[in-house]
């Protein structure tokens, strides 16, 4: 078996134990002094789930943006949008198609320009990073790791999503940079309002 069938099955293999962790793990509720958070409703998780799709259905129906692996993610109508494309023009365009979203209420960039042309070889160990990033969130007890999306492009580790405190973001971006091929590590966590 070749070197890359040898990482691209390596990658797969670990999104996949990632993917049954994040289904498979119910974490109980964690007993902090942090301040608690107010859970969501039923009601607005489902909301979320809607205006998710509906997003990622306009991005898809969006000549300019189709093509490209754009993350979605939305939290009381809050819409995060994560990923890599060409030019600003098409991370402007993937905005304006997400705000046009009927329940959008707002719209937060975490889309990033591709640098130069990037190789098979690259996109594995990008998606083996990405997996060994997961996994070790997923390990750890004190970060919320279900809320954090992970995503690598030419060795940058780019996390988002929303946790309960600053501890928590300090920590994931820890365990981020300890993974083995994250160059580098961009943060777009928030604390949860």
């Amino acid at each position: 078996m070749n070197t890359s069938t040898t990482r691209l099955m390596l990658g797969m293999t670990l999104t996949a134990i990632a993917t049954s962790l994040l289904i498979g793990c119910n974490k109980a509720p964690e007993s902090s002094q942090d301040t608690p958070v107010a859970p969501v409703s039923m009601d607005t998780q489902a909301n979320d789930s809607t205006i998710t799709s509906n997003v990622k259905s306009a991005l898809m129906a969006d000549s300019t943006v189709k093509d490209f692996d754009l993350q979605v993610e939305t939290r009381t109508g809050t819409v995060q949008l994560n990923g890599a494309v060409d030019t600003q023009a098409q991370i402007d365009q993937a905005i304006s198609v997400a705000r046009g979203v009927t329940g959008v209420s707002a719209v937060e960039n975490g889309i990033t320009l591709k640098g130069a042309s990037t190789s098979l070889g690259t996109k594995i160990d990008d998606t083996s990073v990405t997996g060994r990033v997961k996994a070790a969130l997923l390990a750890d007890p004190d970060v919320k790791s279900l809320d954090i999306s992970v995503a690598t492009t030419n060795g940058e580790v780019q996390l988002t999503g929303v946790v309960d405190n600053q501890g928590q973001i300090d920590q994931a971006t820890r365990i981020a940079r300890a993974a083995e091929g994250a160059s580098s590590i961009k943060s777009d966590l928030r604390i949860k309002q």
